[in-house]
């Protein structure tokens, strides 16, 4: 089955879409990626919706949603011209979407009976994407999950024992985005010691300071350019370091509501961070981002042999000079020593994930997301009359 995978994460940067191919093979899934496409935001739709995923009006998040499919369903059509394809010759996308929002630890509401309300909201709709490209399309992964009790997310480490677990090598995948997660993968072919969370802000702070401090000018430190020339106050480390969702226990997952405009309004208004050049403040805090990945051997019970790293985050030297010193003396490598592009792998996870769905296999790690049990995940938007029949040859509908 050719597959296309779409993702935008939390930086809320552009989406990037892989095309792959899957193959089952007896239990296991060979996954190929035949090419790789990147659609960048321009900057203004980008601050769009970093606005709307705090302040946006209902009429915002409407409209936002319908043209964030017609955007998702270009990238797509993106990988697959990369491809050398027609979109008849694709079965199927998986669209994880935009997150807007994400209230993973729930709300209290009165008149029910289940406690806190847990919530997520991806938006891309999924509808414009099957019409634009005539495939169908599976969306909205999260909140089956989280309606079975989980966090909805880390969705990925299913896809990372597929991909990179090793028979003999305790691994760490860590994800560098707006957000940093990492998967443990322990040694050999078991999923005892799994576990996968976010461990805190990455490359959204860091972006949010060159932002505040350029007028707007700027949204990156490319390459980590200007935190290499900085210094890490370690007063202000340690203020950082205490934040308290470093020290709460997996599984966990955040995002901008506690990283984003209301971390950065704090971290403008600590005398010790209003005293520093931006390259200090960034040098601090991409030492932050590394020792909060460093967080995860508190929960994790097997040893950690090599740590491999992905992400936007990974062009940022500054954040993979302090990895290596936080986890030396284990050996720090990025996706592609492995095969895989940094930038393209969660967009896999999510060709994969619409893969599992319309094969009928869960996709969640209940163990990772605190989940009640497996669930199969997402929405399925069908093609056309027939849609059921072309990804299932020579198999009836009950």
């Amino acid at each position: 089955m050719k597959v296309v995978g779409l993702m935008s994460g939390t930086s809320a940067d552009g989406v990037d879409a892989a095309l792959v191919s899957i193959v089952r093979k007896a239990t296991r899934l060979e996954v190929e990626m035949e090419a790789f496409y990147s659609l960048p935001y321009p900057r203004s739709l980008q601050q769009r919706l970093l606005s709307a995923s705090v302040s946006g009006t209902v009429a915002d998040v409407c409209h936002l949603n319908a043209l964030l499919g017609e955007w998702f369903a270009d990238a797509a059509l993106g990988a697959i011209r990369a491809a050398q394809l027609t979109t008849e010759e694709v079965d199927l996308i998986g669209s994880h979407g935009q997150t807007v929002h994400h209230l993973p630890n729930g709300i209290k509401d009165m008149g029910v009976g289940v406690g806190a309300i847990r919530s997520t909201l991806q938006i891309a709709e999924p509808a414009v994407i099957a019409e634009r490209t005539g495939i169908t399309t599976v969306a909205n992964f999260r909140p089956r999950d989280i309606a079975a009790g989980g966090q909805g997310a880390p969705l990925t480490p299913g896809i990372h024992v597929l991909l990179f677990q090793h028979p003999r090598r305790g691994r760490l995948i860590v994800n560098l985005g707006g957000i940093s997660n990492v998967t443990y993968l322990p040694r050999g072919a078991g999923g005892d010691g799994l576990m996968a969370f976010d461990t805190g802000p990455a490359n959204m702070v860091l972006d949010g300071i060159m932002f505040r401090s350029t007028n707007g000018r700027l949204t990156m430190d490319r390459d980590g350019r200007l935190a290499a020339k900085g210094r890490v106050d370690s007063r202000l480390l340690a203020k950082l370091l205490a934040h308290p969702y470093l020290s709460q226990a997996p599984p966990k997952s955040t995002g901008r509501e506690m990283f984003g405009e209301t971390m950065l309004a704090e971290l403008f208004g600590w005398p010790q961070a209003r005293k520093l050049s931006v390259e200090d403040l960034l040098a601090t805090c991409t030492r932050w981002t590394a020792e909060a990945v460093g967080t995860a051997r508190r929960w994790i019970k097997g040893g950690i042999d090599e740590v491999i790293v992905g992400g936007g985050g990974v062009k940022n030297r500054a954040i993979m000079e302090h990895l290596n010193d936080v986890f030396a003396p284990a050996q720090v490598s990025t996706f592609e020593a492995h095969g895989w592009n940094s930038k393209a792998l969660e967009s896999v996870a999510f060709a994969i994930l619409a893969y599992q769905t319309v094969m009928e296999q869960c996709g969640n790690v209940p163990t990772v997301t605190g989940a009640t049990a497996p669930r199969l995940l997402g929405c399925i938007v069908p093609s056309g009359p027939g849609w059921y029949e072309r990804l299932h040859p020579g198999r009836r509908r009950k």
